[in-house]
């Protein structure tokens, strides 16, 4: 049992430190603060990857960040993707895929990304308190590192597509030079992400409507011949549930796409009655709404590429760059080719920023709990880059299908049980009903989420290598989908919630009355203050912790999950910024 002091606000005159990490300095009850590497120290690049986003952080408007998260699906990924579908399937089982695909990313990722825009959580820290336990969700960061990686690869291979085409740039050139052009902004983090999205928009809108605009004028009766397109594989232009499995599989593997979402979400600032209108509409656009621009760009780029199958080939005509070149030529005649060239560049460089920022926010993530040791955010991006430049220079754009397919099982297996989770064990009380990251005060492993997720996706691999047959082989998507969303409230009643909390949380949890959530404590490890949801209650330090110095902590032994041997907790009094200061005005750290 620990003895907590309740987080008031009375009594407080003193302004908290900005909650920026000192690469060295202080003291703690042990001796000498925690000394972070330099870059692991500014919050201005780092943006508290491994962290709950503090109030003073989230200076954005909820417009602001829904444009930004938003800004990162320029992607032509989707291009390739629909016509993939649509070339091997048929129209009529293509269009169904993508629509089908499409209303179960926007299900799942309703809860999801309004889960992240509250508790100021990424997708990695959501999953822990999800259903999956503290070390459980170190699985899942690696199902989001490579969805991150398998993406960046893929649309890196379409902007070396298009410098080829543009400048007769090598392709394995052009792949090293479209992996080394996102590294500044990346390393910059959010603030300069948020800038890049913004001032390319405009050019995106125009490359993204002019193609259909020309073709609507141009070629009317175009859309008409494409609704009863048969494909290039002898498909035919009827529904077949073989095809309509298949290609719903393919698109599916969007689905971990609410994590790049997600990423931007927790930047959110909290939501008010004030902001309550435009803060639900921001988090639908920017959290599942993502998808619906995604699948109409699906179903585009297969109709940009049927326009230009007989110009250019089966083969090209699923490189995004040339059905932009057929579709513009009749208006801008020789110009169609740089310009289409622009388009494309500005589209990949807007998602691979993104692409790569989450990437080193999940790979940081998985090797602060592995190894303990956190260098900084920065470095991972290098590591996901070098990943990511490999599959590029190992042409997997050429294995498309079958590559997205396989990940898809494994995606939609984890976000079905988030989902699953947040929507069904929190409603009816089998899981706590706020989302506990924190290692202090969470299992290792929680059987409802973890389990089912690796239940769902064993069973709908082995059926996607046909073990089951022909239309388990087809819809083991659908497997995944259906016995994740089935186990994980199966497995929180059978077990009786008893994996999601090692302990109560006395410092901000639903049971402890707290008035001011931006109040903070010192944490005793870093010598730096947090914010009260960041920070836990810690006997072996005596005091309160930060959730990155407990989770570094490689000799704490677990004691604060084995009471009453670990003793009371002193607590003193959090710490409010005054009010007018820029902590409680939201002024936070500052963005470069």
């Amino acid at each position: 049992m620990t003895d907590i002091a309740p987080p008031t606000t009375a009594g407080t005159t003193q302004s908290p430190p900005q909650p920026d990490r000192r690469p060295s300095g202080g003291a703690g009850p042990d001796g000498p603060a925690r000394s972070y590497a330099a870059l692991a120290a500014d919050e201005s690049r780092e943006d508290y990857s491994l962290r709950y986003a503090p109030h003073s952080f989230r200076r954005w408007s909820p417009g602001t960040v829904a444009g930004t998260a938003l800004g990162g699906i320029a992607y032509l990924a989707d291009f390739a993707i629909g016509a993939s579908i649509v070339f091997t399937y048929g129209f009529t089982s293509g269009f169904a895929s993508i629509l089908t695909a499409a209303t179960i990313i926007f299900v799942t990722g309703i809860p999801i990304a309004r889960a992240c825009a509250k508790y100021g959580l990424d997708m990695d820290l959501v999953t822990r308190g999800a259903g999956f336990g503290y070390f459980g969700s170190t699985l899942t960061s690696l199902i989001y590192a490579s969805f991150t990686f398998i993406f960046f690869a893929l649309e890196g291979s379409i902007m070396a597509q298009a410098m080829h085409q543009a400048i007769g740039l090598p392709v394995q050139l052009g792949y090293l030079l479209t992996t080394l052009i996102v590294i500044p902004i990346v390393f910059r983090g959010m603030g300069a992400l948020a800038k890049v999205q913004a001032w390319t928009q405009p050019v995106w809108i125009i490359g993204m409507i002019l193609p259909f605009l020309v073709l609507a004028f141009e070629a009317p009766d175009a859309w008409g011949s494409f609704s009863s397109f048969g494909g290039t594989e002898g498909a035919g232009a009827g529904f077949h549930w073989l095809g309509f499995g298949l290609g719903t599989g393919v698109a599916l593997s969007l689905i971990a796409q609410i994590g790049e979402q997600a990423d931007y979400l927790r930047f959110m600032p909290a939501k008010t009655e004030g902001n309550k209108r435009r803060w639900n509409l921001a988090v639908l656009a920017a959290g599942p709404g993502w998808v619906i621009i995604g699948a109409a760009k699906q179903l585009g780029g297969a109709f940009l590429a049927f326009v230009a199958l007989e110009a250019v080939g089966k083969t090209h005509a699923l490189e995004p760059i040339a059905p932009q070149i057929e579709a513009l030529k009749p208006w801008l005649g020789g110009f169609a080719l740089p310009a289409a060239a622009i388009f494309v560049i500005v589209s990949q460089v807007k998602i691979n920023v993104t692409n790569a920022y989450s990437g080193s926010l999940s790979w940081s993530n998985f090797f602060s709990r592995v190894t303990h040791r956190h260098p900084g955010r920065v470095w991972y991006i290098f590591l996901n880059l070098a990943i990511a430049l490999t599959l590029m220079e190992m042409n997997m754009f050429a294995a498309l299908n079958k590559l997205l397919g396989f990940y898809s099982n494994v995606g939609i297996a984890w976000i079905a049980a988030v989902a699953a989770d947040l929507v069904i064990n929190k409603r009816i009380g089998l899981s706590p009903p706020y989302i506990e990251f924190k290692r202090a005060y969470l299992y290792a492993v929680n059987p409802a989420g973890f389990g089912s997720m690796v239940i769902a996706s064993t069973v709908s691999i082995l059926a996607f290598f046909g073990l089951f047959g022909d239309y388990a082989e087809a819809f083991s998507t659908f497997i995944a989908a259906g016995l994740a969303v089935t186990l994980c409230p199966l497995i929180a009643w059978a077990t009786r919630g008893k994996y999601y909390l090692a302990r109560p949380n006395p410092v901000n949890g639903p049971d402890v009355v707290v008035d001011d959530i931006t109040a903070t404590h010192t944490c005793a490890v870093c010598d730096t203050a947090y914010e009260l949801p960041d920070i836990a209650d810690c006997p072996a330090h005596a005091g309160p912790v930060c959730s990155l110095c407990c989770s570094l902590d490689a000799t704490c032994g677990d004691v604060c999950r084995k009471a009453p041997a670990a003793g009371p907790v002193l607590m003193p009094l959090p710490t409010v910024p005054p009010a007018g200061s820029a902590a409680a005005a939201g002024g936070g750290s500052r963005l470069v």
